[in-house]
């Protein structure tokens, strides 16, 4: 049970860090964007950046579930790397078929997998939105 705990634990921790990183990048990007998003036209500005967010994230969650699969995989749990992908991206996600189960001596990891993913999307949607209103300000600055 320790070992699992750990290991999740390290798992979270690796991908919240990957959250972390891309977060920061996509503050570069729009700091470095903010002088044009900043003049007219707007709304098809905000589109672009919600669209960019929108990838940005997925791509974000993405990374998460393969570093979870390439573990699983890595631990010799799932034969076949697509049964790891998929396992993660089902326990990630939270949807929870329950059709690939874990074997009894590592099912802890997938409460902790389901756990991540959900402190993931919460992650992330609070970079959607703080992307949206960041622009959105700059967009109602002085020259509007």
């Amino acid at each position: 049970m320790l070992i699992q705990i750990t290991l999740g634990s390290a798992l979270v921790l690796a991908s919240i860090l990957v959250a972390g990183i891309s977060y920061w990048l996509m503050e570069v990007v729009l700091s470095r964007l903010h002088p044009w998003l900043a003049k007219r036209p707007h709304k098809p500005k905000l589109v672009l950046v919600l669209c960019m967010t929108a990838v940005w994230v997925l791509a974000q969650m993405t990374v998460g579930v393969w570093i979870w699969a390439l573990a699983l995989r890595g631990l010799g749990i799932f034969v076949h790397l697509e049964e790891a992908v998929y396992f993660a991206l089902v326990a990630f996600t939270t949807l929870g078929f329950g059709d690939v189960l874990l074997p009894v001596e590592w099912r802890l990891l997938a409460g902790i997998a389901a756990t991540n993913g959900l402190l993931n999307i919460g992650l992330t949607t609070a970079l959607m939105l703080d992307s949206l209103r960041s622009i959105r300000a700059g967009q109602m600055g002085p020259d509007v």
